[in-house]
C-alpha cells in the first residue's frame, strides 16, 4: 500500500472536507445534529476525526450541505475505506487513539527523546526492560503483549518503501544502562545498524549543548505525502500520549525541533560517539 492510503489518514481527510463542507453551507454543529437527530458530540467527533463514521451518516450529512452526486459518491468511497481495520486494530488493548495509524502511513517521521531510545529503534530486551520498569505490577501477560506490539510497530522501517525517519536523542539516552549491560550494549549496536540504513539519521545531543527546547519531553511529528495531509505532532507520556493537530501547536514542535537539530551533533559524528561506546561496552 503507498503511503498516505491507510485508514487513519483516510478518516482524518475525510473529517477535514466534512467539516469544510458544513461551514461552507453555513451551518452549525447544532443545526446539523438537529436535522439529523443525532448528538452534538456525535457530529463534533467526527469533524475532528475521533470516531470511524458510516457511509450512510456521510451521504446524509453531505444531502443536507447540498454537494453534488460525484463529489458525494468520492466521499463515501472514502468513509468506507476508512473503516479498513489495520494490524494495530489487533492491539487495541495497547495502542489507544489514532497515533499508530497515522505513524503506519506517514512519509516522515521525526522523533526525539530525552531518556529513551526511541520505539521504532528499541531492541525486544531493551523495550522489555522499559516496559516492565514503567509498569512494575503489571502481569507477565501484558508486558509480553505490549512488547510483541512494540516489535510489530517496527516493522515499518523494514518496508519496501519506508518512511524517512530521523531521531535526535539526548546523549543521557546512551550512558543510561537499561536492562544490564549486555542489554545495553546490544541497544547500541542496534543503533549502530539502524544509522546505516539510506532512510535513517540519527543524532545525539551532547552533555556539553546545555539546556535546550526538548526538555519538555519527547515527541514525534509525523509528515504525510499529500498536502490535504497536514503534519501531526504526537506527544508520549506514560499515561498515554496525545495527537496535536492545530497548526499554530505542529509549528511549534517543529522550530523546536529546529533547535534541536542545530545543537546536535551531525549524522557522521553521532555515529562515532555509537561505535565508540558500544566498542567499550563490548570490551567490558
Amino acid at each position: 500500500m503507498a503511503r498516505g492510503h491507510g485508514p487513519e489518514v483516510r478518516r482524518r481527510r475525510l473529517a477535514s472536507e466534512l467539516r469544510r463542507l458544513r461551514e461552507a453551507a453555513e451551518l452549525t454543529i447544532g443545526e446539523v445534529s438537529d436535522r439529523l437527530r443525532c448528538s452534538t458530540s456525535k457530529v463534533s467527533r467526527i469533524e475532528t476525526g475521533h470516531v470511524g463514521v458510516r457511509p450512510q451518516d456521510v451521504r446524509a450529512m453531505l444531502t443536507l450541505y447540498g454537494v453534488g452526486q460525484r463529489e458525494s459518491d468520492e466521499l463515501v468511497q472514502l468513509a468506507h475505506e476508512a473503516r479498513t481495520r489495520g494490524w494495530w486494530h489487533s492491539y487495541s488493548e495497547v495502542f489507544t487513539g489514532s497515533f499508530v495509524g497515522l505513524e503506519a502511513d506517514a512519509s516522515s517521521l521525526r522523533a526525539f527523546q530525552a531518556l529513551l531510545v526511541p520505539g521504532l529503534l528499541q531492541t525486544r530486551r531493551y523495550a522489555h526492560a522499559v516496559i516492565r520498569a514503567m509498569r512494575p505490577h503489571a502481569p507477565d501477560a501484558e508486558i509480553k503483549r505490549r512488547v510483541s506490539a512494540r516489535m510489530r510497530r517496527q516493522r515499518l522501517l523494514a518496508e519496501e518503501s519506508p518512511p524517512s525517519y530521523e531521531a535526535v536523542m539526548d546523549e543521557a539516552v546512551l550512558h543510561r544502562v537499561v536492562g544490564g549491560r549486555d542489554v545495553m550494549t546490544e541497544q547500541l549496536l542496534r543503533l549502530r545498524e539502524a544509522a546505516a540504513l539510506p532512510h535513517v539519521t540519527l543524532r545525539v545531543v551532547p552533555f556539553d549543548a546545555g539546556a535546550h527546547s526538548g526538555m519538555e519531553g519527547p515527541f514525534l511529528i509525523l509528515g504525510f505525502p499529500e498536502r490535504a495531509d497536514p503534519d501531526v505532532v504526537y506527544v508520549d507520556s506514560t499515561t498515554g500520549g496525545v495527537c496535536l493537530e492545530e497548526p499554530g501547536e505542529v509549528e511549534r514542535y517543529s522550530v523546536m525541533f529546529d533547535h534541536l537539530r542545530y545543537h546536535a551533533l551531525g549524522h557522521e559524528d553521532s555515529t562515532r560517539v555509537l561505535d565508540k561506546l558500544s566498542g567499550a561496552a563490548r570490551s567490558r
